[in-house]
């Protein structure tokens, strides 16, 4: 017996909801497997602060330990695997943010090279900065608006100028995401 054409249709809308092609299974976990290479990458701090699942996190601990490729290779599939069941879009976002590819993120790190601008540019910013900033250690900071001037005028490499940078990157706090 033949089915009715409408009954065909609701059956083959069903199957293609519920069915995923292989190479769209493979692309996932491919893009799955690239984020673990990504976040093995990371420092174990960063990776520590990612609040990721326990079993997740130790194994990205255990493929920065091996060094013969093979293993790397099967503990990245192994990681990829693990990915499958674990929310990935946070874990996404939040290494975005570390790449300094979101927008929010791009967004602090050009508020902090103002700051820094303004500091090595006019001496009151630096009452301005640490009213909003109490806990920073302003005899350090002084230090270091002096010698990034220094360096400037000098035509030296702006050594100083750098660690006054990650200074008002880390008086800022954590990155979005």
């Amino acid at each position: 017996m033949r089915q009715a054409p409408e009954e065909h249709d609701d059956h083959a809308e069903e199957f293609a909801d519920s069915h995923i092609s292989k190479t769209r299974r493979k692309n996932e976990m491919t893009a799955l497997q690239d984020m673990g290479v990504e976040l093995v990458k990371l420092s174990r701090e960063r990776l520590a602060k990612m609040n990721l699942p326990e079993r997740l996190y130790q194994e990205l601990l255990e493929a920065q330990r091996l060094t013969a490729n093979g293993a790397i290779r099967r503990q990245m599939q192994f990681i990829g695997k693990l990915m499958r069941d674990v929310e990935v879009e946070p874990i996404a976002a939040k290494l975005a943010a570390i790449k300094g590819e979101s927008a929010a993120s791009k967004s602090e790190l050009h508020a902090v090279e103002r700051w820094r601008e303004r500091l090595l540019q006019d001496d009151a910013a630096l009452t301005e900065w640490l009213s909003g900033h109490p806990d920073v250690d302003v005899q350090a900071m002084r230090q270091l608006i002096r010698n990034a001037r220094r360096e400037a005028t000098e035509g030296k490499p702006p050594k100083s100028s750098r660690e006054l940078f990650r200074l008002l990157r880390d008086a800022q706090g954590p990155l979005a995401g």
